[in-house]
């Protein structure tokens, strides 16, 4: 603050005392924590989120590449695919509701695939195909 006497020449209190800049320094550094900790937070769930959309695709790409039904054998597979491990889980669908012993020309089978990121996130489908009895 610039003090004028009437005469027009200065004061000798113009300017701004050590306190001033100190209060106004504290104020900026302040705040510049807090945008740093806020594009931090934003940073890591842009991170989170780009991984999560990577494991969906990889576990689209699995989905979309599975064999026939007919040519679908129980058991296990795995693999990695873009840095993913997965894991392909075949079994016969055992349910109360499901009666193994039934006439019927279709046999249901469970289908697991995992993705598991580098980070170890883990993405899990878990499905039903049905297959023809042998004959």
């Amino acid at each position: 603050m610039l003090r004028l006497r009437r005469n027009g020449t200065r004061s000798s209190s113009a300017g701004f005392t050590l306190i001033e800049v100190l209060v106004a320094l504290a104020v900026v550094a302040t705040s510049l924590t807090a945008i740093g900790a806020l594009a931090a937070v934003s940073m890591r769930g842009v991170q989170s989120i780009d991984q999560r959309l990577q494991s969906r695709e990889t576990l689209r790409a699995l989905v979309t590449s599975l064999p026939d039904r007919h040519d679908l054998d129980a058991g296990t597979a795995t693999g990695v695919s873009a840095g993913f491990q997965w894991r392909l889980d075949i079994a016969p669908f055992v349910a109360t509701f499901v009666d193994p012993q039934a006439q019927t020309p279709w046999q249901p089978e469970a289908v697991v695939i995992t993705v598991r990121s580098p980070s170890g996130q883990q993405l899990q489908v878990s499905t039903i195909r049905l297959r023809r009895r042998p004959q």
